[in-house]
């Protein structure tokens, strides 16, 4: 009798130790199907609940090269399955179950084993129970069924007008409004330069009074006189007079002889009193130029003072020098720049003047 309780004790023993292993199992899986039966091509959902230590990692190891919205393929591609999508997570006696749904569908009819659904944690590998599937074909036609004919070509609802405009020119428009902008524009500045001359608006001259001032302050600079060019000193400063008497008082003064701008000179009113400057300049300039008289010093900076008077006493009033400005600029604007050439204010020479060079004579051999 001992020896019989003494061996269902030893058996008893046995049992629960080989039992302990698998009640303290650190990580098992449980799966099921929302359906058992789908539609070809319809989605299923596999629930599966995984129960492991709490902390614990663990993988899908079929579903490690999966990507993020890619799929698996399993039974020779005629299901797919997608990554599992955690949805809930709960701690229970110190154990952490973790719910997912696996995506699974099928475009092949039939019945099918999915298969065992792993999942490692640590050293242990849980396996989940073997599911079946039933994929329907989709409901198609019979032959009972008759074919609807095609219905009727409709219009489009809301057409319009801009239904005709060709798809290349509602693409390119931008480009097309360029091309016409561009051409406008040419045709533009074509027709300007052909009636004005230039494209852009003529820069308005200096009022007379103000050129005048500023040649007469540069011919002072220069010392022509006080480098024997006498002559040179003279021709520059009357012209300075006679593009003034041009601007200021529209006498042509560029054409005239000393005798007929003193004539005329008499004529204006506005300029008849300060003729005795003008009278002293020419007098002098014509002994030097054509008499080749070698003026003094004094003479020369008497002249050039006179000039200033006379430029000064005859200065034209706001208005009067705005009418010249304007009256010269709309002269200007309209002339080709072969005319614009032969204006005083623009023609008229600039360049310093050289010294003469004394020719050499040659001797005789």
């Amino acid at each position: 009798m001992k020896v019989f309780i003494h061996r269902l004790s030893f058996l008893i023993a046995l049992l629960f130790v080989i039992s302990l292993p698998a009640s303290a199992a650190n990580v098992s899986v449980k799966a099921a199907m929302d359906s058992a039966s789908i539609v070809m091509g319809k989605v299923a959902s596999l629930k599966v609940e995984v129960s492991r230590v709490q902390g614990a990692p663990g993988v899908f190891p079929q579903f490690r090269e999966c990507p993020p919205d890619g799929y698996v393929s399993f039974l020779g591609d005629s299901v797919e399955m997608s990554r599992p999508r955690l949805v809930d997570s709960i701690v229970k006696n110190g154990r952490e179950v973790l719910s997912y749904e696996i995506p699974v569908q099928s475009f092949d009819s039939g019945y099918y084993r999915l298969p065992e659904i792993l999942y490692v944690s640590g050293g242990d590998t849980a396996r989940s129970a073997v599911l079946s599937l039933k994929v329907n074909p989709v409901a198609g036609l019979t032959a009972e069924d008759s074919i609807a004919p095609f219905s009727p070509v409709l219009a489009p609802e809301g057409f319009s007008v801009l239904d005709w405009v060709p798809d290349w020119l509602a693409d390119w428009w931008w480009v097309i409004l360029l091309a016409a902008i561009a051409v406008l524009a040419f045709i533009w500045a074509f027709r300007r330069v052909r009636e004005k001359g230039t494209l852009i608006p003529p820069k308005p001259l200096p009022s007379p009074y103000t050129q005048a001032l500023k040649r007469l302050d540069s011919l002072k600079e220069r010392k022509l006189w006080e480098k024997g060019m006498e002559k040179e000193y003279f021709t520059d400063l009357t012209d300075i007079l006679r593009v003034y008497l041009f601007r200021r008082f529209e006498i042509n003064a560029m054409e005239m002889t000393s005798r007929q701008i003193m004539e005329t000179l008499s004529e204006r009113p506005e300029a008849k009193e300060k003729r005795s400057y003008m009278r002293n300049i020419l007098n002098m300039a014509d002994f030097v130029k054509f008499a080749k008289v070698r003026p003094l010093p004094a003479d020369n900076v008497a002249a050039w003072e006179d000039a200033r008077r006379f430029v000064e006493e005859t200065k034209p009033s706001p208005e009067e020098e705005q009418a010249i400005i304007e009256r010269e600029t709309a002269l200007l604007g309209g002339v080709s720049d072969q005319k614009k050439s032969s204006h005083p204010a623009l023609s008229i020479s600039r360049k310093k003047s050289q010294p003469r060079k004394k020719k050499l004579k040659k001797g005789k051999q």
